[in-house]
C-alpha cells in the first residue's frame, strides 16, 4: 500500500476525528479513581462516542478475533491492546487509555496515561518520559524529515532516561483506514527511512518499559504484556504533517504550553 497523502478535504475531517478522540479522554478523566473497573470505564466511553459524539468506536469488533470492546485500558505491565474487564483499579495503579473513534469515515487515534489515586513514584516517572519521548519525535514532523529521525529522537531519549523501546509495535498511517502505511518505528537512526511530505498523517505512540523490551500476547490474543512484569507506558498522538512542520491534530487542552514546558525541563535549542 503507498503512502497516502490527504486532500484539504480529507486534513479537515481528519481534524474533526482527532478532535473528538481527544474529548474522549478528557470527558473519562473524572472517572479514573480508585474502585472503578475498566468495564465501566469502557461503557461510558462507548455511550460518549455513539450517543454524544455520533461517531464509532473503530476498535469494537476489530481485527481477528474481533476486539471485544469500544476502548483498549492497559493498566501496569500491560503494553498495549488492553481488553476492559470487571478488573477493579486500585490507587497507584498506572493506566492507559487508547481511544480511536470514526467519524464521516475517518479515524482520530489518541492514547493516555492515568494515574489512579496517587501515583508512585515509579509510574509517574515512565509516564512523564514516555509523554516526552512522544514530543520529542513529534518535534522531529517536517517536510524532509524521515520516518528514522522520529524513532531515534524517541529512542534516545528513552534510553539515556534507562528504559526500553517495545519494538513489536508501532505507529502507522491513517485516514479513512484504521491502519496505513507508513509504519512509524519508535526507535532508528536519524536519516534513514521513508522522507516525511506535507499532507501525510500518521500517528506517533512510543511504548516505554521500566526494565527489559520483551514482550508477550496473552491467550486472549490481544493484550501484550511485559515479559519482565514491569511497567510500561504509552501515549499517542495522531499528527498532520504541513508545509513548514506538523498539526497535532488530537491536541488536548491540558496540554497546552507542552512545548515551553519540555524546552525548560530538557534545555531544548
Amino acid at each position: 500500500m503507498a503512502i497516502s497523502i490527504k486532500t484539504p478535504e480529507e486534513i479537515e475531517k481528519m481534524r474533526i476525528a482527532g478532535r473528538l478522540a481527544a474529548e474522549v479522554l478528557g470527558m473519562i478523566e473524572p472517572y479514573v479513581k480508585p474502585g472503578v473497573t475498566t468495564n465501566e470505564l469502557n461503557n461510558l466511553c462507548h455511550d460518549y462516542i455513539v450517543n454524544v459524539q455520533n461517531a464509532i468506536p473503530a476498535p469494537l469488533g476489530y481485527g481477528t478475533p474481533p476486539f471485544p470492546k469500544s476502548i483498549c485500558t492497559s493498566v501496569n505491565h500491560q503494553i498495549c491492546h488492553g481488553i476492559p474487564s470487571d478488573k477493579v483499579l486500585k490507587k497507584g495503579d498506572c493506566l492507559n487509555i487508547d481511544i480511536t473513534v470514526i467519524k464521516d469515515g475517518y479515524h482520530g487515534d489518541t492514547s493516555k496515561m492515568f494515574h489512579v489515586g496517587a501515583p508512585t513514584i515509579p509510574g509517574a516517572r515512565l509516564a512523564e518520559v514516555t509523554q516526552e519521548c512522544m514530543y520529542l519525535g513529534i518535534l522531529t514532523v517536517k517536510p524532509g524529515a524521515t520516518l528514522g529521525d522520529i524513532g531515534a529522537a524517541i529512542q534516545q531519549h528513552a534510553e539515556k532516561n534507562y528504559y526500553s523501546v517495545v519494538r513489536e509495535f508501532c505507529g502507522h498511517g491513517i485516514g479513512a483506514k484504521f491502519h496505513e502505511e507508513p509504519q512509524i518505528l519508535h526507535y532508528g537512526k536519524v536519516g534513514k527511512g521513508d522522507a516525511i511530505q506535507a499532507g501525510m498523517i500518521f500517528t506517533i505512540e512510543p511504548m516505554i518499559n521500566q526494565g527489559k523490551a520483551d514482550l508477550k500476547i496473552l491467550p486472549d490474543q490481544w493484550t501484550a504484556v511485559t515479559k519482565d512484569h514491569k511497567l510500561s507506558a504509552q501515549w499517542e498522538h495522531t499528527i498532520l504533517v504541513t508545509d513548514t512542520g506538523f498539526e497535532i491534530l488530537t491536541l488536548r487542552p491540558d496540554e497546552a504550553g507542552w512545548y515551553e514546558r519540555l524546552q525548560a525541563k530538557l534545555k531544548l535549542k
